[in-house]
């Protein structure tokens, strides 16, 4: 039997104002949120800081199985599919019916992360404003300002939609559906994890990828970040952190899977590093060369990606941040 717990440590003001919630350790392995959450609490309890607006909640550890195990996952991510359930499978299903009523009670998300590879901190970004069906989304305005305050000038978007477009080609390759993971993998909603599902429930939403693991200047990146938004929200009495200069922002356009356990790539490939049209990206078992067809970068390559998941997203210059 799951021994484990959830804990939320929450600040309320004498004066109203908006109800943030911050995320660490949505992945187990991913930390830095976790020691910059943490040494903001510690600040606020010696009265370092200040509270003169609004609520707060922070959760160092979303899931404390993955972070016990120092891995990504405990027994699925949880940064997929989520939503509250009537019959948990996972321990990541009790962690949904306990998160989600909970973020739904707040007006903005920063969920703090980290990726494997050495780069450049970057922050996800949502959809512009729309009433389409996969994604409706009103606070575009807001979400981006907040974006631009974080303290990295890296952007991304376009999630969401690339992950069903990826989603649709995976469900015509494998045709009948049989198992769960199949059932997961061929769900749009599969693509839905903390940000997506805040904005569905009303808010806003970033996800801040901090730096690499175990790069001692993450858990700073993700301090400053949560300093700047309590100060760019009025939570705190502190200068508003000034929008980021030279933006590099990228949009997310196409997902290719990993078809056989034997496609490899032609190199260690990065997240963002540049790709010009013809460039050989990788292999496939049978001989089939895959081509970048298109000047623009690759994002997330997973070389031990699983056969009919993501193998590598293409992402392209995206103006829409240029004109904020």
């Amino acid at each position: 039997m799951q021994t484990h717990h959830f804990k939320a440590v929450s600040y309320q003001s004498l004066r109203p104002g908006p109800r943030l919630l911050v995320l660490g350790a949505v992945h187990g392995n991913e930390t830095s949120g976790t020691k910059g959450i943490l040494r903001v609490l510690s600040e606020i309890d010696a009265r370092l800081i200040n509270l003169v607006a609004g609520s707060v909640t922070f959760v160092p550890i979303t899931n404390p199985l993955a972070y016990e195990r120092a891995q990504r996952v405990g027994e699925r991510n949880l940064n997929r599919n989520l939503g509250p359930t009537a019959e948990p499978k996972e321990f990541e299903d009790h962690i949904a019916n306990w998160l989600c009523p909970l973020m739904a009670r707040h007006d903005v998300l920063l969920d703090l992360h980290s990726f494997q590879a050495v780069g450049r901190a970057f922050v996800m970004v949502g959809p512009e404003n729309n009433a389409d069906e996969l994604e409706p989304f009103t606070h575009a305005e807001a979400e981006v300002a907040l974006a631009l305050r974080l303290g990295v000038n890296r952007f991304v978007d376009g999630w969401l939609s690339t992950y069903a477009r990826g989603v649709a080609r995976r469900r015509a390759a494998l045709g009948a559906i049989s198992s769960r993971e199949q059932q997961l993998d061929t769900d749009p909603r599969y693509g839905v994890g903390t940000t997506e599902y805040m904005r569905s429930v009303g808010g806003y939403a970033l996800t801040l990828e901090c730096g690499q693991h175990n790069d001692p200047e993450s858990p700073a990146v993700a301090y400053r970040a949560i300093m700047n938004t309590l100060a760019h929200l009025g939570h705190i009495d502190a200068p508003k952190p000034q929008a980021v200069a030279a933006i590099e922002a990228l949009r997310i356009y196409d997902v290719i899977d990993k078809a056989h356990e034997e496609d490899s790539f032609s190199r260690p490939w990065s997240s963002f590093d540049p790709l010009q049209a013809g460039d050989l990206i990788g292999t496939r078992h049978d001989g089939t060369l895959v081509h970048a067809e298109t000047p623009g970068y690759i994002l997330f390559p997973n070389a031990k990606a699983g056969v009919g998941h993501e193998w590598f997203y293409l992402a392209k210059a995206n103006s829409r941040l240029s004109a904020v």
